[in-house]
């Protein structure tokens, strides 16, 4: 959930994109694409390259691209194990990961595959290991195997287990340098990107830019609170943790609701790295509704442990003691948020013990990593996912497309949500959600 690129990367990222805040500016453009996360940019790029002579801006409510869930990303690059075969989400994954790895190797961006293991540490797991061994090769996951006690040691000289299922394709990057990269695509293919744009409003316009001889060929307008106001033919949102709040601004339904969900992570102290090789991952519990814990590597050397899942009280806090009183309330009042709690309250108490307490949240690691001790783990870094909730308090892990209402509506499509690991399938997102253009507006 959560990533941070070192300094001279960012550095280098940042120099290479040519980023505008903007003010009191009226220009058209054929295509507004709002959202500056990975995967609006993964589309802005897709979009552009297939119409190159068409005018496309990119708009971003913060003064940098990619902050957030992109940028507070785990940087694991996934491969498609858990999914249901045949599923949407599981070819969107195996697609996105070779797209991916294929894009970093001609952009020259550093990643490793460090592989994964999905380590049963009960008898009880085994059923379920042999499940997703079946999901995995159905799915197409390439090297895919099952290893026993001695192979786990072998990959992992300080994980203990039964068995596990052994991913050698699994890897790591920095998925915000990935995201600067397809914004810089975007760029040098003659998109226009700008910054501290919140967008609080798109209308169609009743009347033509003030010296503009084009009369109505832009009828959409779309404005921040700052007196900016652009033109455009058509507008596309991918708005992340407000994409259901973008969406009513051109009055489609409230749902699904983004409801924020926050992950905090451990860090091993750096003298403690030797411990961890690769990605070790736990059987999932069909039980919950989210993962659990797991050990990460990262591309500076460093190792997170975590996350856990607690509700978010603001949708892009952090921190424990962020709030926002209508992020908060929003959340408490969707009935969709009730109904999950209700069903996992045991669960969702035991997420907010172990953030409270890292030793409860080391004894879980013990059972990969025995060696593993409090004193060997600091508190590190947080991020917040957009999950998507239906009104039965359901996670909603398809694509969910919505436009809204009168005219407006037939000239602007909003991304509500798009299937995870998005930024693992971002380049894939972006050909669906391109394709999904293409079948509703008149490029």
């Amino acid at each position: 959930m959560a990533g941070i690129l070192s300094g001279a990367c960012v550095r280098a990222a940042r120099a290479r994109l040519k980023v505008t805040a903007v003010r009191h500016i009226h220009s058209s453009h054929d295509v507004v694409v709002v959202g500056g996360g990975i995967v609006g940019l993964a589309t802005a790029r897709e979009l552009i390259l297939r119409h190159p002579t068409l005018s496309f801006v990119l708009l971003e409510k913060e003064k940098e691209l990619a902050l957030h869930q992109t940028g507070h990303n785990s940087g694991v690059v996934h491969s498609g194990i858990y999914y249901t075969p045949g599923s949407l989400k599981a070819r969107l994954c195996v697609r996105g990961a070779a797209l991916a790895y294929d894009f970093c190797d001609r952009k020259g961006i550093p990643y490793k595959k460090c592989g994964k293991l999905i380590v049963a540490v009960e008898q009880e797991e085994l059923p379920r290991m042999r499940a997703l061994y079946e999901r995995g090769v159905k799915n197409g996951v390439r090297d895919l195997s099952i290893v026993d006690a001695k192979g786990i040691r072998e990959r992992e000289p300080f994980c203990r287990g039964i068995a596990a299922l052994d991913s050698p394709h699994t890897g790591i990057v920095d998925w915000r340098k990935v995201a600067l990269r397809y914004g810089d695509d975007f760029q040098e293919a003659g998109g226009a990107v700008l910054t501290d744009y919140e967008v609080g409003n798109i209308s169609v316009a009743s009347e033509s830019p003030a010296g503009s001889a084009e009369g109505m060929k832009y009828p959409i307008a779309v404005r921040d609170a700052k007196g900016s106001e652009l033109r455009c033919r058509y507008v596309l949102t991918c708005g992340g943790l407000y994409s259901d709040r973008l969406s009513q601004i051109s009055g489609c339904s409230r749902e699904p609701r983004i409801v924020p969900f926050r992950g905090d992570y451990l860090v091993l102290k750096p003298e403690k790295r030797y411990l961890v090789k690769g990605n070790i991952y736990p059987i999932p519990d069909p039980r919950f509704p989210f993962l659990g814990v797991h050990f990460t590597p990262r591309m500076d050397g460093g190792v997170w442990l975590g996350p856990n899942a607690v509700l978010a009280f603001k949708r892009e806090g952090y921190n424990v003691y962020d709030f926002s009183a209508q992020d908060f309330a929003d959340a408490l009042s969707f009935r969709g948020l009730q109904r999950l709690v209700l069903r996992n309250v045991a669960y969702g108490v035991g997420e907010m013990y172990r953030g409270v307490f890292v030793g409860a949240q080391v004894k879980i690691l013990q059972k990969f990593i025995p060696e593993l001790q409090q004193s060997d783990v600091l508190r590190g870094p947080a991020g917040v996912r957009a999950q998507a909730l239906d009104r039965d308090g359901n996670l909603v892990d398809d694509f969910v497309f919505d436009g809204g209402v009168g005219e407006v509506g037939s000239r602007v499509l909003h991304v509500r949500n798009a299937p995870s690991p998005a930024a693992t399938s971002s380049l894939a997102i972006a050909e669906m959600i391109a394709d999904e253009v293409e079948s509703r507006f008149s490029l």
